[in-house]
């Protein structure tokens, strides 16, 4: 009749596995995935503190401005702006020392506080 494809189809993991495998291949992704985050932060942190590359300066400044949310009792809001602020940030992907990254900050530049 019909012979074996040869070579054997490498592509066909499922038909080999037990429930046991399928639950081990569940747990790598999420591991890996935590791996690879705990990798890209230290790397991050190391290029902070040893200042990689050398022309790049690792902490940086961005004016926010910020503004107070006032609740009043007849369900209205009342805003108070404040003066700009300087606020330091790190160059980095990740916070990193107590900074929020310089990236946010730009993005995130009015700042709302609820009182």
């Amino acid at each position: 009749m019909f012979a074996q494809p040869w070579p054997p189809d490498l592509f066909d993991f499922a038909s080999d596995l037990t429930h046991d495998d399928h639950v081990s291949l569940k747990w790598r992704i999420p591991i890996a995935v935590a791996v690879c985050l705990l990798v890209v932060y230290g790397l991050d942190d190391l290029s902070l503190r040893f200042h990689i590359p050398k022309s790049r300066q690792p902490f940086g400044t961005v004016t926010v401005h910020r503004y107070d949310a006032i609740s009043q009792k007849n369900n209205k809001v009342e805003f108070v702006y404040e003066d700009p602020v300087n606020v330091t940030c790190v160059r980095s992907v990740f916070p990193h020392l107590g900074y929020t990254p310089c990236w946010y900050l730009a993005r995130h530049s009015e700042q709302r506080i609820n009182y």
